[in-house]
């Protein structure tokens, strides 16, 4: 038995498939003639020993019949996409994606028109990549119309059919060719699938900027980002997605800090490394890519001062992170870093980038109240001598002792005093 049957026995036991919710909602699916199937990346990762996510299901049944079925076993149909043949079914809160064969009946250069079908090889022939064809039917018997159980096998991205045919019916498929291969592929690429897709490179000018986020920011995250960005910043596809210079040894270096500290991949701090140098950066980024405010904010922050942050002592530090606070000091920090080079010191950097967990910086004690105690008034004053207190008190080293507090709001009501006379 080769590796690959090993794997189709094993899924024939597949606990996710056999029981559960899916198993319910394909025990509906499947009658009277019916059929339906996981399809899709639940299948591939399942074959991979990866974690399977969302589940979508391929069906023989027409839209409205999913729905009557729906409705009859009390699950929650939704009609997320009815006109393309596509019903939500929520069961027991759990989406899944049910959507109808489809086939060709007519293209027309970057257009086709399609029509429900029952035939599972023309379904499979319209999808994108071979290893995303594959489908189980709810024995476990999987399903490969396109050649998907070998190029799973070898980790080999690779399109369906031509490939500048399926790269013009949606330009997506490009950075969906690089994110795949990032995170499911071995070796090199497909040589085919990446002439295809630097040749095809000006449709990307044509998608929105919600969906390249989106699909940019699941690259970055994936096992051989590093690779793939090379590869499109190779073929001019950065320069258009990101309109700016990128810094691929930057990025590089932000993967090892991660992988390091033990930090899970983080899609905006890998974003900055590979693309933010300055203020300017993060703007053009925004407005690229549509980012939301959160991570707006993020990208300035990691764009602005970072350059000195690898020099600093721990002391110069916890000032910084009591002024910045824990995430935009471990931006800031593993920024500096990934600036750094390749002669890092990764003992040093692990000290700095820890210190939120080792020793969070304590909240500022004093209040109003305390220097409404010494004679001030609500007011400019009053703001003055909260400032000069909370300096002070950086400055000596944020302490928290009765002594030390009281001589420094003194001082500082003193000074907020004679500045209002």
């Amino acid at each position: 038995m080769t590796t690959e049957q090993r794997k189709i026995a094993a899924l024939k036991d597949a606990p996710w498939l056999a029981s559960g919710r899916l198993a319910r909602l394909l025990g509906v699916l499947n009658a009277d003639g019916e059929q339906a199937r996981p399809i899709g990346g639940a299948v591939r990762n399942a074959l991979l020993g990866e974690p399977i996510h969302d589940i979508d299901i391929a069906t023989t049944a027409l839209p409205d019949e999913v729905v009557r079925r729906a409705k009859a076993a009390h699950f929650n149909p939704v009609p997320t996409g009815i006109d393309h043949g596509t019903v939500t079914v929520v069961v027991e809160g759990h989406p899944f994606e049910v959507t109808t064969l489809r086939e060709d009946v007519e293209t027309f250069g970057r257009k086709a028109r399609v029509a429900f079908g029952r035939d599972w090889q023309r379904d499979a022939e319209r999808r994108d990549f071979t290893m995303n064809a594959l489908s189980v039917s709810p024995d476990g018997t999987v399903h490969d119309y396109v050649g998907g159980l070998d190029d799973l096998a070898a980790r080999r991205v690779r399109f369906i059919g031509d490939a500048a045919t399926r790269i013009a019916e949606d330009y997506l498929r490009i950075l969906r060719f690089f994110r795949i291969h990032a995170a499911y592929g071995r070796d090199g690429f497909d040589q085919v699938a990446l002439q295809a897709c630097i040749a095809g490179r000006d449709g990307l000018r044509s998608l929105s900027a919600e969906r390249v986020q989106a699909e940019l920011m699941k690259l970055l995250v994936a096992p051989a980002a590093a690779q793939a960005l090379t590869a499109m910043g190779d073929g001019g596809l950065l320069l258009i997605l990101l309109g700016g210079v990128t810094y691929h040894d930057s990025f590089d270096q932000m993967m090892a800090v991660e992988q390091r500290l033990g930090f899970a991949p983080d899609a905006t701090r890998r974003l900055a490394a590979l693309a933010v140098a300055i203020p300017e950066d993060a703007e053009r980024l925004a407005q690229k890519l549509r980012m939301s405010n959160k991570d707006i904010d993020r990208l300035d922050s990691m764009a602005h001062r970072w350059r000195r942050w690898s020099s600093l002592d721990e002391e110069g530090a916890r000032i910084r992170l009591y002024k910045l606070g824990p995430e935009r000091y471990r931006d800031r920090m593993m920024m500096a870093f990934a600036r750094v080079g390749p002669q890092i010191d990764f003992d040093r950097m692990t000290r700095l980038v820890t210190l939120p967990e080792r020793s969070p910086a304590p909240r500022f004690p004093l209040k109003a109240a305390d220097f409404l105690a010494r004679g001030l008034s609500p007011g400019p004053a009053l703001g003055v001598a909260l400032a000069h207190a909370e300096d002070a008190w950086i400055d000596a080293g944020f302490p928290l002792d009765a002594a030390t507090l009281d001589g420094i709001a003194a001082a500082a009501a003193r000074v907020a005093l004679q500045g209002a006379r």
